[in-house]
């Protein structure tokens, strides 16, 4: 590591210009990102995605629809609106991408006082109607007194990614700012606080312009504009404080080329080990067959490569043409005593490790209590502020045109599959057999089918009707329901929204032999899928995590016990995390009306910040490591380890909870409560784990913390053999 040093302090300027030529190639796909970026990245291949597609090509379901929300004052006339509604309708004549326009005077309870809807279906999937959607919001006008919203899920997908990019920016706008101000405080002057920042930008930009270029094999999540820059940024001035701080350290006593070559060799190995640490942490979802999960393990590998790449090149060669200006513009005096606060705390825990370790503990395991009370959610409609027209439309549609009972919360889809055609007389038999079943069953509240449609249960009546009744009055509901071999039945439930009974119910029944074949769809048939794909699928990532963590905490400071009491340390407060997040935002403190945990959040949560955590255990862990090989004192190696990485490593923390936390003022629910999650968990991790439990148990474990198969009691023995 020392040669790399060396390499880069001769080869400085060419370093440079290499890297100015990349910030600018991937600095330019960066912007162009967000057009590629679409949906809410919960895609699954399935059986949901089978049942849907047997229902655009078989019963001309359409792949997406927006609603038209009419809505008139008190003041204006039934007649007036109806005006409204066909004028409305009628610059639509012109508007050609659509696969059909239904107006609300065509069915009968399509106009409701002073509402009213109207459909526009599409050949096309919902995050791919950006055009259209533009088109029709120029042809779409509202009167005094009278207006027309779109909504629908291509309006909100299309909102979510609006909501996300204003939400990037706000991030931004309050994080860096606060993030300047704690590193002036870190490093004294202005230079050196300003680096880190310049690292993180550089790493962010190269990474959306490389990601990028994945969108031609791989569909993209709008949530990837979140992602990255929460992990980017974090993780880029992390590494670049270690480093920096570690060079000035070095600067006091050696040449800028040897300090640079020491830092490189020192902070550049523990920002290899961590950047590791993270790369596993995510690369965890990988296991998991979720776009969104897909996407983040994408986005997040590549910013901690290219974070550690920054850190590792453009980083030193910055400091290699800076030397000793690294300390000029100069704001507040930095002392380096030892007799500092930090010192005096360190010297504190180590005196008192069994109250301190045990105060710590009870802190952790208070905050895990309502945990158990966890209600997970795939994010939807409410992910979107409420400001935002298209969720008010949605909400003010459901609430005066669709019965509560009838909500698509509750509807599980299924289609019957006969050998001949469906409406013979023994497969009508045997579908009626099957609605029986359904209705029979205590967590059901209807069946819509043929025989609810037509009135009819009897099967000879039904077969009766549909083989000779009268075709023009049959048409509607056999084109419905009835497609040669195939019938459609939709089942609803007396369930809430994200619901567990839901989503048990249609797991229990698709594995049933209903006498005919049965594909199952429906909002609660995804919801099951996708919850079933990542509680069988993240305990695969989990192990992953865990185990490759063992092994490079163990490689690195060659020890037993440490990497365990890392691990088990991490698990502890992340579960204290998830407890505080329950108690915040789904019991609804702070001002929070309560909502559901988004669904994402435990995994990403545990994947990321496992992995991010792990960058103080190895600041810190090194740092003692060093002391301890110099002098075989463990207690005094902890004090100074201590000493020397406490402001960093809170600074750190402070940074990324700074950064992290910003999104919790933006208003896409899913990244609030993340930034939030992945705030706290810093907090907790950087205070009351790595200031006062680790080191409470360094301390209790005496050398039994390098213990390695016989290695520590072999350098104890050289240690002890040299002269004073």
């Amino acid at each position: 590591m020392e040669k790399l040093g060396g390499f880069i302090y001769r080869h400085r300027k060419w370093m440079l210009i290499i890297w100015i030529l990349v910030i600018c190639l991937f600095g330019f796909f960066a912007l162009k990102l967000p057009t590629v970026l679409s949906g809410n990245g919960f895609e699954y291949k399935g059986e949901y995605n089978e049942t849907r597609k047997i229902l655009e090509e078989k019963f001309g379901h359409a792949k997406s629809t927006i609603i038209l929300v009419f809505e008139k004052d008190k003041s204006v006339s039934d007649d007036d609106f109806k005006i409204y509604i066909q004028e409305t309708l009628k610059k639509l004549s012109d508007f050609d991408g659509a696969k059909k326009i239904t107006s609300p005077f065509e069915r009968e309870g399509m106009i409701k006082g002073q509402y009213a809807y109207g459909l526009i279906t599409f050949d096309k999937k919902a995050e791919n109607l950006g055009k259209e959607i533009e088109q029709l919001s120029t042809l779409l006008k509202n009167k005094p007194g009278l207006k027309v919203t779109m909504t629908g899920e291509p309006i909100i997908v299309q909102d979510l990614n609006i909501a996300s990019q204003e939400d990037l920016a706000k991030a931004e706008m309050i994080g860096l700012p606060i993030a300047l101000v704690v590193l002036i405080l870190a490093f004294g002057g202005l230079v050196a606080a300003s680096l880190p920042l310049v690292i993180g930008v550089v790493s962010i930009l190269t990474t959306m312009g490389t990601v990028y270029f994945f969108s031609y094999s791989a569909d993209l999540t709008i949530f990837i504009l979140n992602i990255v820059p929460m992990i980017g940024l974090a993780l880029s001035i992390d590494f670049a404080l270690l480093f920096i701080n570690r060079y000035k350290e070095e600067l006091q006593t050696n040449s800028i080329q040897k300090a640079l070559e020491i830092t490189v060799a020192t902070a550049g190995r523990s920002i290899i080990f961590s950047g590791l640490c993270v790369f596993i942490g995510l690369s965890g979802l990988w296991f998991i067959k979720i776009d969104i999960f897909q996407n983040v393990a994408l986005g997040g590998m590549t910013v901690v490569l290219i974070s550690a790449l920054c850190a590792l090149t453009f980083l030193p060669a910055l400091l290699a043409i800076l030397g000793k200006n690294i300390n000029k513009l100069s704001v507040i005096k930095i002392s380096n005593k030892q007799s500092s606060i930090w010192h005096k705390f360190a010297s504190l825990v180590m005196r008192r490790p069994i109250i301190m370790a045990t105060v710590a503990l009870a802190i952790l395991l208070i905050g895990l209590i309502p945990v158990k009370q966890m209600v997970l959610a795939i994010p939807g409609t409410d992910s979107l502020p409420a400001k935002y027209p298209s969720r008010l439309a949605l909400e003010t549609f459901q609430e005066h045109f669709i019965a509560n009972e009838k909500r698509d919360e509750k509807k599980v889809t299924i289609v019957l599959q006969s050998n001949g055609n469906i409406i013979e007389k023994n497969n009508l038999e045997k579908a009626n057999k099957v609605i029986d079943k359904l209705e029979s069953d205590k967590l059901v509240y209807t069946v819509d089918s043929p025989f609810s449609a037509t009135g009819l249960k009897d099967v000879d009546q039904l077969y009766q009707l549909l083989t000779h009744g009268d075709k023009t009055m049959l048409a509607p509901i056999k084109d419905y329901f009835i497609r040669d071999n195939q019938m459609l039945l939709e089942v609803y439930l007396k369930t809430g929204e994200h619901s567990s009974k839901a989503r048990q119910w249609v797991s229990e029944w698709s594995g049933k032999d209903l006498g005919l074949k049965a594909s199952f769809g429906g909002p609660i048939k995804f919801e099951q899928e996708i919850f079933a794909e990542i509680f069988q699928k993240a305990p695969y990532g989990l192990l992953l995590i865990v185990v490759s963590t063992f092994i490079i905490l163990m490689a690195a400071f060659r020890s037993i016990l440490i990497p365990i009491k890392a691990i088990l340390m991490n698990v502890l407060s992340l579960g204290c995390t998830f407890g505080i997040v329950v108690w915040i935002f789904q019991e609804g403190h702070f001002g929070i009306t309560p909502v559901d945990i988004a669904l994402i959040l435990p995994v990403f949560v545990f994947s990321l910040v496992f992995g991010l955590s792990m960058d103080y255990e190895v600041f810190l862990i090194s740092r003692i490591q060093e002391f301890y090989i110099k002098t075989g004192d463990n207690t005094a190696a902890t004090i100074s380890g201590l000493t020397y990485t406490s402001k960093i490593i809170t600074s750190a923390a402070a940074i990324m909870i700074v950064v992290t936390g910003a999104f919790a003022f933006t208003g896409v629910m899913p990244v609030k409560q993340l930034g939030v999650g992945i705030a706290i968990a810093i907090f907790i991790d950087a205070t009351i784990v790595r200031m006062v439990l680790v080191p409470a148990l360094m301390k209790l474990l005496g050398d039994w913390n390098w213990w390695f198969f016989g290695y520590q009691n072999k350098r104890q023995r050289k240690i002890r053999k040299k002269p004073a």
